[in-house]
Formats: C-alpha cells, structure tokens, sequence
C-alpha cells in the first residue's frame, strides 16, 4: 500500500504548500537560528560578530597584505576590495550553507519521516530561511563597511531582493533533489561539500569576470553563481541597475530548476520512511 500516493507535484502544488505551511516554516527556522546558538554565552549575538570579524580579516589580509585592487574601477581602494570581496562570500555563503547542509536534512530528521501526515517538503525551507537571516546579517554588515570604507552605499541595494529571488528559487529546486538523494546514496554529502569549494574559485569571487579572457568568461558564466555575484555586487557596491534581461532568464531557469527539484522530491519521497 503506498501510503503517500497520490502526491501533487504541479507548481501551483508547490506553492500552496509554502502558503499553507508558512506559520509552521517560520517557527521551525525560527529554532533552527536559535538552536544554533544555544548554550552559549552571546547567544544570536554571534551572528553579527562572524560577519564583522571575516570582514576584518578580509579588509587586513587583502588591503594590508596583498595591497590588492579590483583593476575595474580606479576609485576603488584597497580597503574596498575587501567589501567588494565580501559581496562575493555572501552569495557564495548563502548557496554554500543550503547545499551542504541538503544531503542530511531527512537522515537527522527522521521523526518527522516516520510521521506521515508531516509535510516533509518544507524541511528545505526552514533552512533556507535560517541561512537567510545569516546572510540578511552579513548584508548589514557589508553596507556599514561600504559606507565606512568606500564612503557611498547606493540607492539600488533596494533592488537586491529582487535580484537574488530567483537565486533563492532556484536554491529551493537543488535542494530538494539533494535532500532526497542524500536518503538513497549518503556520498552525496561529501560530495556536495567538493563541488561547493570548487565553485568558490570558480566563481568571481576574488576576481572579476572581466579580467578573464573572453572565451573562459563564457565558460565560467555557466556557473550558476557567477551572474548572481555579479548583479549582486552591481546593485550594491557600483550603484548600478541589474541587468534586467539575463534576470528574467535566470528566473525562467531557477523557476524549471525548482520545479523540477520539487517533483523528484515528491516522486521519490515514498520510500524515505523504509530506507531510513
């Protein structure tokens, strides 16, 4: 007997179980960010003192150290390579903590399999939105830092929700395909943690796109990352508006990525409760 047959796996499926879970998501994530710091002496107050204290080592390594420079921009300092550089880690950092943390999400959350009216679909967004407050942290943080070091902080930083919901979206889509792998072949962990320190040097994190020669810029803008930190970095640190094109194509991807995500999720949910 299937007992979780049949299962919805349209978008508007996808969506009406955001909606009607979304009391139940928020106090879940709500834990996940507590939990984490439970038991210490600052508590939630270490959220903001991470970002501050990666900041002060990036400023001192690549300002103090290696006298670095962006070489796109002349007003750019060497101080301001190390927000620029940041920008980069956030978005990174964001896609990074989703991803690695996907492939184990059922396996230390077995409760909630056993229990079978339990919408196992939403796990994913509570850590989504976990990382997200992290990262809304390390935001604040950058923009203090922008102002500090680079004197301006943009209009068009209020552009960025916009720019990064699609690359939520389709975050949502890889990780509901590795949440449910991650049940049937436990390597994926391991592997998940390769690809994504791959990615941070494959990515235009500490360089930018333009200082690669053309034929690899093409090769390197099929990382999904890379057009990502480059409106990000557009929209907060030069001022700049997105580039409206690639992100309605981005979107029309991000949005096939989690559908798809979303249906392998449904298609092999089934069997989680006897593999696990």
């Amino acid at each position: 007997m299937k007992l979780y047959q049949p299962l919805p796996i349209s978008p508007l499926a996808l969506f009406d179980s955001l909606w009607r879970n979304r009391q139940l998501i928020w106090q879940m994530s709500k834990r996940e960010v507590l939990g984490r710091y439970r038991g210490s002496m600052m508590g939630v107050a270490w959220s903001f003192f991470n970002p501050i204290f990666m900041l002060a080592v990036y400023t001192f390594v690549f300002s103090f150290v290696f006298k670095s420079r962006w070489d796109v921009d002349v007003s750019v300092d060497q101080g301001g390579f190390a927000v620029i550089l940041f920008a980069g880690m956030i978005v990174h950092g964001l896609f990074a903590e989703c991803v690695n943390r996907a492939p184990g999400l059922l396996l230390n959350n077995v409760n909630y399999v056993k229990k079978v009216v339990f919408p196992l679909e939403i796990l994913p967004w509570t850590i989504l939105v976990s990382a997200l407050f992290h990262t809304a942290i390390s935001v604040l943080v950058l923009l203090v830092a922008e102002l500090l070091l680079m004197h301006h902080v943009p209009w068009t930083i209020l552009l960025l929700p916009l720019v990064w919901l699609p690359f939520v979206v389709a975050i949502m889509g890889v990780s509901w395909f590795l949440a449910s792998l991650g049940v049937y072949l436990r390597d994926v962990a391991q592997i998940t943690g390769l690809v994504t320190t791959v990615l941070l040097f494959m990515s235009p994190v500490f360089y930018p796109l333009s200082k690669l020669p053309e034929k690899f810029q093409a090769l390197l803008l099929l990382n999904p990352l890379t057009f990502m930190i480059e409106q990000t970095r557009e929209v907060l640190v030069w001022g700049n508006l997105p580039n409206w094109g690639g992100l309605l194509i981005y979107s029309v991807c991000a949005g096939l990525v989690a559908w798809l995500g979303f249906v392998w999720f449904q298609k092999t949910r089934g069997g989680f409760a006897d593999v696990l």
